[in-house]
């Protein structure tokens, strides 16, 4: 059989696992640090913040973010519930001028079980969606393609999200 290789996948996975065994939040340290590109945060707002996924499920993935470090939505204040939703909608514009998907995944895991890698500190996924962006790499070999650099993504984003 051939090999198709990955390596960033290992990036991936130790990323993970530290992010897992880690006292540290990147939600909490990342924008903190004011290297926007870098850690590819594409927008900020009063209460929350948009950052790419370094290892997205498509491109374009953004989480939606609020500074308040808390894993439980039923607990987070009025405010930052209205900004977090007002910034998931502006994503979703961004995301449609910029990349024009055919649809979008958005969600929260809430909780480990529930596939939150990062558990204490929720935030949205939204992905975009083309047709046929599901093919035979992630089923046989276990890799996804990622048809554009982070760093371009970043860019055109970013772009947009000065706009609004």
């Amino acid at each position: 059989m051939d090999q198709l290789w990955a390596p960033w996948r290992m990036a991936y996975i130790l990323d993970a696992k530290d992010a897992m065994d880690s006292e540290r939040c990147i939600f909490c340290e990342k924008p903190k640090q004011q290297t926007d590109e870098e850690n590819l945060i594409v927008y900020r707002s009063q209460h929350c913040f948009i950052m790419m996924n370094k290892f997205p499920y498509n491109n374009g993935h953004l989480m939606i973010v609020p500074y308040l470090h808390e894993s439980d939505l039923t607990k987070l204040p009025d405010k930052i519930l209205q900004d977090l939703q007002q910034v998931l909608n502006l994503s979703i514009k961004a995301v449609k001028e910029t990349m024009d998907p055919h649809g979008m995944n958005i969600g929260l895991n809430l909780g480990r079980t529930a596939g939150a890698g990062i558990v204490d500190h929720l935030h949205y996924h939204l992905v975009p969606r083309w047709n046929g962006d599901t093919n035979f790499m992630p089923v046989i070999s276990g890799t996804k393609v990622i048809s554009e650099a982070l760093s371009d993504t970043w860019r055109k984003l970013n772009s947009i999200f000065k706009k609004f």
